[in-house]
């Protein structure tokens, strides 16, 4: 791909032969670099409304705060409040393509480009209208390490902190030669574009994954090897069948009579989390010789309802040898790792593939909000429709490969977000210096 040609190209032309350094009041800058207030090289900086516009239902027109910038963009979402064409010409402020728009208040410094979207600013987000050469080294500038520790030197606040817009105004801005300022804006815009690539990519997969595993682990398509071929012939065409999970699965009791004390809370969206980091202090009882004992590969349901989780989150364990869970978990282990395949029900958990049956045995409990009151017995009897050993393990690997692919993915986009996050801090102080083309 061209953009990682460029990215290439880019850490071959870094140097900073030849260049002679100045003090400043932001350290050591080339000496043909300039330090200026950002008032000072910008047209106006001013914060949204002060106070609520009239809603309307829906329209063309949004109200947004600092918090609906995010990865450079103005996020438009569900929750985002509409406002009538009336609200938004009586309220919009003086707004240029690419004015710089940031959060000043809760989130400091997120930020974002303007583009022709019809909104209507809230107090909460600030803009900067910039001169036209300069706007793309200043949209990075001011994501800078150096803004960020002059944000932290500004806010004020001790629950809900804030920028103000004197302070932002005065915000100390390193400025190179233009042709210089928009070699950096160019080169950092290249990683900012595999970035975003990379990112639709991730969502692209995962996508992918969730359809793969709503028609594989339903049984709504089946692998082609499981169907009878273009002749007629039958390869493995073996019914999926349907059985209690108490045919399949034995219910784990064990104390915790070894004193392992590695106690573990479930999260939907985590998995098996120490209770330390997902709390930030340990909730469980001193004594923990009455807590459930689980080991790896084993099963876990929580009856606790969540975001996206209405009827509670089954999970397996993986990252840990053994751990020590609440009773009031619901824990259990394959009857026969050779009849059926941990890895198939892995996923078959994770697609919420319980919570038919669920939703005929739940009901909230009394003894704390979101608690379902499931029996282990009502849990056992549930029904669910599987297929045989060989498209269990069929199926699960088709998943763990492009779990696979998604992880690959990540690991890139963390890459690259911190190479993007190396190169600022060099380029934008000057450490090293990119060859520019002759005019």
């Amino acid at each position: 791909m061209c953009i990682f040609n460029d990215i290439l190209l880019t850490y071959r032309q870094m140097n900073n032969n030849n260049t002679t350094y100045k003090d400043s009041h932001l350290g050591k800058i080339p000496g043909d670099w300039e330090v200026k207030e950002l008032e000072k090289i910008t047209e106006k900086i001013g914060d949204g409304l002060h106070g609520t516009p009239e809603y309307v239902s829906s329209s063309e027109y949004y109200f947004i705060n600092g918090n609906n910038l995010k990865d450079g963009l103005v996020q438009i979402n569900a929750d985002t409040k509409c406002v009538s064409k009336e609200e938004y010409l009586k309220h919009k402020k003086e707004l240029k393509y690419k004015t710089i728009l940031l959060s000043i208040n809760g989130t400091i410094g997120s930020i974002a480009f303007y583009k022709n979207e019809n909104i209507v600013l809230g107090k909460s987000a600030a803009y900067i209208n910039c001169k036209d050469e300069n706007v793309d080294y200043l949209y990075y500038y001011l994501q800078s390490q150096s803004t960020v520790n002059f944000f932290e030197g500004e806010l004020t606040g001790s629950t809900i902190r804030n920028l103000s817009l004197k302070s932002i105004r005065e915000i100390p801005v390193s400025l190179p030669p233009l042709p210089e300022q928009k070699r950096i804006a160019q080169v950092l815009s290249t990683w900012d574009e595999a970035i975003t690539k990379t990112n639709q990519l991730i969502a692209q997969k995962e996508l992918r994954k969730k359809w793969l595993m709503q028609q594989l682990l339903s049984g709504k398509k089946r692998l082609p090897v499981f169907t009878k071929s273009s002749a007629g012939k039958k390869r493995f065409n073996a019914a999926w069948q349907g059985v209690r999970m108490s045919d399949v699965f034995k219910r784990v009791t064990r104390k915790n009579n070894e004193t392992n004390s590695n106690v573990v809370t479930i999260s939907a969206q985590r998995g098996f989390v120490r209770q330390v980091d997902f709390f930030n202090k340990l909730v469980a009882s001193d004594i923990l010789d009455n807590y459930f004992l689980v080991e790896k590969g084993e099963f876990c349901y929580n009856k606790s309802y969540s975001n996206g989780y209405p009827w509670g989150a089954t999970k397996r364990l993986n990252d840990f040898d053994k751990a020590v869970v609440t009773t009031l978990y619901i824990c259990f282990a394959l009857k026969d790792a050779k009849a059926h395949s941990g890895d198939f029900f892995e996923h078959f958990f994770k697609a919420n593939l319980l919570d038919r049956g669920l939703t005929q045995i739940a009901h909230e409990g009394g003894r704390a909000h979101g608690l379902l009151n499931v029996t282990p017995g009502d849990f056992f009897n549930l029904t669910i429709t599987i297929p045989s050993k060989q498209e269990q393990d069929a199926i699960a690997q088709v998943l763990q490969t492009s779990d696979k692919e998604i992880q690959l993915l990540k690991t890139k986009f963390k890459k690259l977000k911190e190479q993007k996050k190396g190169l600022m801090q060099v380029l934008l102080t000057g450490k090293k210096r990119l060859k520019i083309k002759a005019l």
